[in-house]
């Protein structure tokens, strides 16, 4: 079984800790589909409101 990318891990991570400031632990103790299940809705949240303003995404 392959392990879950790190990097992606990390990103994932900080991106919940950043918008929601969320614990670590809180964070790693979801399962993966639920953690990319938040990250998802606060994306969507973040491009609906970057549509409202006119700002552009950007993506990294």
């Amino acid at each position: 079984m392959l392990g879950y990318p790190l990097d992606q891990l990390h990103q994932e991570v900080a991106y919940l800790a950043y918008h929601f400031h969320w614990h670590y632990e809180s964070i790693m103790a979801m399962e993966h589909s639920q953690r990319r299940r938040w990250v998802e809705e606060v994306a969507q949240i973040n491009r609906r409101l970057n549509a409202q303003t006119g700002q552009i995404e950007l993506r990294g």
